[in-house]
């Protein structure tokens, strides 16, 4: 389980990651963090997300119909977005990158 400040530093980058693969409404986000092994994550803390991103202009929204129930709120990334995501991605390479040279996190010790 991943705990829950890892989880939030990470979180809007995963989720614009996910929208940046394709167009998608809550729940669905839901689904896929969860199938991406981010454990059980709340509608309660993804919906507020969606709210921040479209309204930082990250992200736009429009609702469409459902054969399935009522209509549903899809977001697509906007330019800015994908230009966030993208820094999301470099940011994230290089902390992980440093995380691994950390002792006890190299390669080569594992196998010693």
């Amino acid at each position: 389980m991943i705990p829950s400040q890892m989880l939030k530093g990470v979180l809007q980058g995963s989720v614009l990651a996910i929208l940046g693969e394709k167009e998608s409404y809550g729940y669905e986000i839901v689904q896929d963090l969860t199938a991406y092994g981010f454990g059980q994550i709340s509608e309660g803390t993804v919906y507020p997300l969606l709210l921040r991103l479209e309204k930082s202009g990250l992200v736009s929204a429009k609702f469409m119909d459902s054969g399935l129930g009522p209509r549903r709120k899809y977001y697509t990334l906007t330019e800015q977005g994908r230009q966030a995501l993208e820094a999301f991605r470099v940011s994230f390479r290089e902390m992980t990158a440093a995380v691994a040279r950390l002792p006890g996190f190299r390669e080569e010790e594992e196998g010693e």
